[in-house]
């Protein structure tokens, strides 16, 4: 197989950890006989810094013609002012109305060898495996904004085709998994939940009818998540809920570090990142863990490229490595040896081979 991968590593540790990916990615072609080229372009604060724009037009160009984008992270304290025009995270915003991607995965699971390093108690941690589906495009990130010395607004707006989208992807993945699918809404206050509600009811009923459907309050969902994680299978909401809940998913794992998106739209084009942010704070000095980001290379090999098999032949690589005993410093317990950013991918290319 030939494909374009256009690489974005953005800032603080993004630069280490996208490394990380595209060397997996060099071995998985190297093994299977597949020509993957890459392209590397400026994102984020890094962008800002050479263009003053934080996702420029030879960035988007790059994008639009790649096979698949993998990004590292954007943002950091140097351009953290909420009061600047410009700011890295409105490239990442572009980005993903750019390329259509309506529909982020994130899935969850959780390794015996790592409970410990949760918070959650370790007899709650069995058999989680969930995946959240966020809506990305639409919703109070995207609505008009307005700002005044005394009030401001952000109007939040959900079109039915944007619901009915976004539940089809999610209810196909809970048809191929367990067959459980959990919508999360806010439908006691507000009036785009309500319609996210009646949308998801009519649409499951019409279309899915052999999937269980359950509906949680986000208020609600955030405390079962903690309480009754192994419940889960697939999880579908709006855009600023799953920003939430995803983040909180994460501490199920133990470290934001260990878990990967994917970004989809109705193309097999798609952006992938690890779900972590830029960590200016550990930024070059070979302490980021780079499972998410290799974990997000999986699933571009399963979303974007149909190569499923390779794609569970990474993440296989990542748990036994794990398992083995591999850790870096954010899932390290006292005693353990601590591997730095490259030593933990030259053990997973090493799994590979």
């Amino acid at each position: 197989m030939k494909a374009q991968i256009c690489l974005l590593p953005g800032d603080g540790i993004g630069p280490e950890v996208v490394q990380a990916g595209r060397a997996v990615l060099e071995t998985i072609a190297s093994q299977h006989g597949h020509q993957f080229s890459f392209d590397e372009q400026l994102a984020g604060g890094a962008a800002i810094d050479a263009t003053g724009n934080p996702l420029p037009d030879e960035t988007i160009t790059s994008c639009e013609a790649a096979d698949a984008v993998l990004l590292g992270a954007v943002g950091g304290p140097k351009w953290s002012d909420p009061s600047a025009k410009v700011r890295p995270e409105q490239g990442l915003l572009k980005l993903r109305s750019v390329l259509g991607v309506f529909a982020n995965l994130r899935p969850v699971q959780v390794l015996d060898e790592l409970a410990a390093a949760s918070p959650i108690k370790s007899e709650l941690l069995k058999g989680v495996d969930l995946i959240v589906v966020r809506e990305l495009t639409g919703g109070i990130y995207f609505g008009e904004k307005t700002r005044s010395e005394t009030s401001a607004s952000d109007l939040c707006t959900y079109h039915t085709h944007e619901i009915e989208r976004i539940v089809r992807v999610a209810a196909a993945l809970a048809r191929k998994r367990r067959g459980k699918l959990c919508s999360v809404d806010k439908a006691n206050v507000l009036e785009t939940s309500r319609l996210w509600r009646e949308t998801v009811d009519r649409l499951m009923a019409d279309e899915f009818p052999d999937v269980e459907l359950e509906t949680l309050l986000v208020d609600a969902a955030a405390m079962h998540l903690l309480s009754r994680p192994a419940d889960f299978d697939v999880i579908v909401t709006e855009n600023m809920f799953g920003d939430i809940l995803t983040d909180e998913a994460s501490m199920l794992a133990g470290s934001l570090g260990l878990l990967p998106s994917a970004s989809l739209g109705e193309s097999t084009r798609g952006l992938y990142e690890p779900i972590h942010g830029s960590a200016p704070d550990i930024a070059g000095k070979g302490l980021a863990n780079p499972a998410a980001t290799i974990a997000s290379v999986a699933l571009l090999l399963r979303h974007s490229l149909g190569l499923e098999s390779e794609a569970q032949q990474v993440e296989g690589a990542i748990r036994s490595v794990i398992q083995a005993g591999g850790r870096t410093a954010d899932i390290a317990a006292p005693g353990d040896k601590v591997l730095s950013t490259s030593a933990f991918t030259e053990a997973v290319i090493k799994a590979l081979r």
